[in-house]
C-alpha cells in the first residue's frame, strides 16, 4: 500500500507584518509566497494554489 506525501498550506505572518504562505506538495515544500495585507488573503491564495497543482498532476 502506497500514499501519497501529505498536502499541505502553512501561512505566515512576514517580518514586515504582512502574511504569506508555504505549500508543501506531494513531498516538495515551496518557499513562502505572496505579500497579503490579510492572513485571510493568503489562505485562499494557498488554496488556490494547491488546487492548480492538483489540476495538472
Amino acid at each position: 500500500m502506497t500514499s501519497q506525501p501529505e498536502t499541505t498550506v502553512t501561512v505566515r505572518k512576514l517580518a514586515n507584518g504582512r502574511w504569506g504562505f508555504v505549500v508543501k506538495f506531494r513531498g516538495v515544500t515551496y518557499p513562502v509566497q505572496g505579500q497579503f495585507t490579510s492572513q485571510l488573503q493568503a489562505i485562499a491564495a494557498g488554496q488556490a494554489v494547491i488546487k492548480a497543482m492538483d489540476r495538472k498532476a
